[in-house]
């Protein structure tokens, strides 16, 4: 069961960066307009940050298909509650490391519009998590997810 739980993980997360990076290959062309260039220094950078947040993102997949026993994908959930891994320290640890991914992109290539980009995902994000994921997430795991709600911050890590 877990491994097929960790096929459709890396799957559905190999879909996931593929559509992001399509459309962050798409939005550059807005650049111009934007007209602002970031220095070439932060070429290397982006790559740390893209780095960063993929070692951050697949960990997060690992712990979704080993502990919960699903996938990140939303009609594919986890089965059992999750709050090992970086789930201890930030209760989005995935949607954190996927905007390190485009946001390091966006770096890396010195587009102001990946940025953009990021930033609008960002705030799509959160508002999936405050009005979506989070009552469905209480729904689903009752009293264990609001007594991880109040321990653990929603973006910002809080070490132990």
């Amino acid at each position: 069961m877990r491994v097929l739980a960790g096929i459709r993980t890396a799957v559905y997360m190999t879909g996931f960066v593929l559509l992001w990076g399509w459309l962050a290959l798409n939005v550059r062309r807005f650049d111009p307009a934007i007209a602002v260039t970031l220095p070439k220094w932060v070429e290397p950078l982006g790559l740390a940050v893209i780095a960063a947040g993929g070692a951050l993102a697949l960990t997060c997949g690992y712990f979704f298909a080993r502990h919960g026993r699903g996938t990140p994908a939303p009609f594919d959930a986890p089965r059992e509650f999750v709050a090992v891994g970086p789930y201890r320290y930030v209760r989005n640890p995935m949607y954190i490391g996927g905007a390190l991914l485009l946001g390091g992109f966006g770096l890396a290539e010195r587009s102001v519009s990946i940025l953009i980009l990021m930033l609008v995902a960002l705030g799509l994000a959160h508002l999936f998590v405050v009005l979506v994921e989070e009552p469905g997430l209480e729904w689903k795991f009752g009293d264990s997810f609001r007594i991880y709600k109040r321990s653990v911050r929603r973006w910002l890590p809080r070490l132990p």
